[in-house]
C-alpha cells in the first residue's frame, strides 16, 4: 500500500532524526529504505505520467494529499537522490506545492513547508521560492487561537474521516514545522501546551497519533541564543504547593519521568487556612523557560445533600424542575421553586443544562431523584439529540447519563417523573466527572421538595 509505505519511511526518518535507531537494526532499516523509495519514486512518476496521457491541464492545481506526503517523506532522505526517469515528476509536484499551498489543509501545508524547507535550502534563481516555508507557517499563525491555559490551535483542527484531517497528528506536525523551519519556539511551547491539555481530557485515538504526538512533544528544541525552548524530558518542572503554612513540593515526591505526585491530609490535620492555596512552578534548570503543569485539590466533608451549593470547573451544572401543567392552551411547565409544594399524581419534569468549554471525552453524569418520585423512562437505551450521543441508565435513586465524547458547547436534558408518596423529600444533586480528568468535575445545588 503506497500511503502505509510512504508513513512507514516517514516513520524511519523520524527514528534516525531522533537518533533512536539501534545499531542491530541499522541493516534492516538500510534494506527497507533500498526496496521502498524506489518503490514511491515510481509511483510519483506514474501519477505526473497519468497527467499527461489523459492531456490534463499541467497548470492547473493537481496536487493530491498523497503527492504531499511523498514529499515531506523525501525531505528526510535527501542523500537518496530520485533517478532521472523521476525527476521530472519530482520536481512538477514541488512547483505545485509552493504554487498552490494555500488550497490545503494546515496538515498537508506544514508537510509542505517542510518539505519546501529541506528540499531547498538555498534560494534558487527564481526569488517566487525563497520565502515560500516561512509564508506558509504566518499564514498558519495569523488564524490561530492562543490561550494561557490552552496554548496555541486552531477552531477547525475537529477531525474528519481522512488521514490528512487528523487534529494530534496536525498539531505534531506543525510542532516540527515552527521548529525547524520558523525556529519559533515560544510558539513550538504553545503548540505542546494545546497537546498535553488535549491528552488530559481526551485520548489518543490510534497509535499513529500517539506515536506522532510523543515524536513532537520529545523532539529537542531548536538551538537558538538567548532562547532555548522547553525539553520536556531534561527541564521538568518543580511545584510547591502551600495550603497556608503547610508546604508540599514536587522536588521531594515526584514520580519520574511523569511528575505525577500526590498527599493526603487527614481531617484531624485539616485547619482553617488551609482554604489558602497558592501554586508556584518553576524550572529546576538556571534560566530556564517554565512547562505545562496541572493538578487538583479535593476537599471532601459531610453535608446534608439539599445544603450543598453548585460547584464548577471547565464543566458546569444546572438542575431545575417544573411541573407540568394542563390548560386550555395545552401543556405548560410551571417551575418549582424552593419551599414550593407539589401534589401526589403530579408530572415532573426534570430539566438538566450542562455546559463545557472544551472537548472531554468519557463522562459520567449523575441524577439523583428523590425518594417521592418514579421514573417514567424505565428502559436503559443509547440515544440521540443536538449532535449528542450517550447512554441514559435509569437506577433506584438516579438516573445516569455516560458520554463516550463530549464536545464544547452547551446542552439540555430533560426526562419526565410521576410523584407518587407525600411528605419532605431531599431531591439529591446531579454531579459530573470527567473520568480521563478526574479534577474535571461539577455538582448542582441540592433542592428540597414537600409533597402534600
Amino acid at each position: 500500500d503506497r500511503y502505509i509505505t510512504q508513513y512507514i519511511v516517514t516513520g524511519i526518518g523520524h527514528l534516525q532524526k531522533l537518533g533512536a535507531v539501534p545499531v542491530s537494526s541499522q541493516e534492516k532499516i538500510k534494506s527497507i529504505l533500498k526496496t521502498a523509495i524506489p518503490y514511491l519514486d515510481k509511483k510519483l512518476k506514474e501519477d505526473y505520467d497519468y497527467l499527461v496521457k489523459h492531456k490534463v491541464n499541467l497548470k492547473q492545481n493537481n496536487l493530491g494529499s498523497i503527492q504531499i506526503q511523498y514529499l515531506y517523506m523525501r525531505s528526510f532522505f535527501l542523500e537518496t537522490e530520485p533517478n532521472k526517469s523521476t525527476n521530472q515528476a519530482f520536481k512538477y509536484y514541488w512547483d505545485q506545492s509552493e504554487k498552490y499551498w494555500i488550497k490545503q489543509n494546515k496538515y498537508m501545508q506544514g508537510m509542505i513547508a517542510l518539505a519546501l524547507h529541506r528540499l531547498f535550502p538555498v534560494p534558487t534563481n527564481s526569488n517566487k521560492f525563497k520565502n515560500t516555508s516561512k509564508d506558509i507557517l504566518a499564514s498558519i499563525k495569523d488564524n490561530s487561537i492562543v490561550s494561557e491555559e490552552m496554548g496555541m490551535y486552531w477552531k477547525d483542527m475537529s477531525g474528519g474521516y481522512y488521514w490528512h484531517q487528523a487534529p494530534v497528528e496536525t498539531q505534531a506536525l506543525l510542532i516540527e514545522a515552527f521548529s525547524e523551519v520558523a525556529n519559533d519556539n515560544k510558539t513550538v511551547d504553545d503548540l505542546k501546551t494545546w497537546l498535553l491539555k488535549q491528552k488530559q481530557t481526551q485520548n489518543w485515538k490510534t497509535t499513529k497519533a500517539t506515536a506522532e504526538a510523543c515524536y513532537a512533544l520529545l523532539s529537542p528544541p531548536t538551538p537558538r541564543r538567548g532562547d532555548a525552548g522547553i525539553s520536556l524530558l531534561d527541564n521538568e518542572p518543580v511545584v510547591e504547593i502551600k495550603l497556608g503554612d503547610y508546604s508540599i513540593s514536587s522536588a521531594k515526591q515526584s514520580e519520574i519521568g511523569t511528575g505525577y505526585f500526590k498527599e493526603k491530609i487527614d481531617g484531624k490535620d485539616m485547619r482553617n487556612d488551609m482554604g489558602n492555596i497558592s501554586v508556584n512552578v518553576s524550572s529546576p534548570v538556571v534560566g530556564g523557560q517554565v512547562g505545562a503543569a496541572w493538578g487538583a485539590v479535593y476537599w471532601q466533608y459531610f453535608e446534608d445533600l439539599d445544603k450543598i451549593s453548585s460547584a464548577e470547573t471547565p464543566l458546569k451544572l444546572s438542575k431545575k424542575m417544573f411541573v407540568e401543567k394542563n390548560t386550555v392552551k395545552g401543556p405548560v411547565l410551571v417551575p418549582i421553586n424552593d419551599g414550593d409544594e407539589i401534589k401526589i399524581g403530579d408530572k415532573v419534569k426534570v430539566r438538566i443544562e450542562l455546559r463545557a468549554d472544551r472537548d472531554m471525552e468519557y463522562l459520567h453524569m449523575k441524577d439523583m431523584r428523590a425518594a417521592c418520585m418514579e421514573p417514567v423512562n424505565v428502559l436503559s437505551q443509547y440515544k440521540w439529540q443536538g449532535g449528542l450521543g450517550y447512554y441514559e441508565s435509569t437506577k433506584d435513586v438516579s438516573t445516569n447519563f455516560f458520554f463516550s465524547w463530549l464536545p464544547k458547547g452547551t446542552y439540555v436534558f430533560e426526562y419526565p417523573l410521576f410523584v407518587t408518596h407525600s411528605g419532605n423529600f431531599s431531591n439529591g444533586v446531579t454531579t459530573i466527572q470527567c473520568m480521563y480528568a478526574p479534577e474535571f468535575s461539577a455538582h448542582s445545588e441540592g433542592v428540597r421538595v414537600k409533597v402534600k
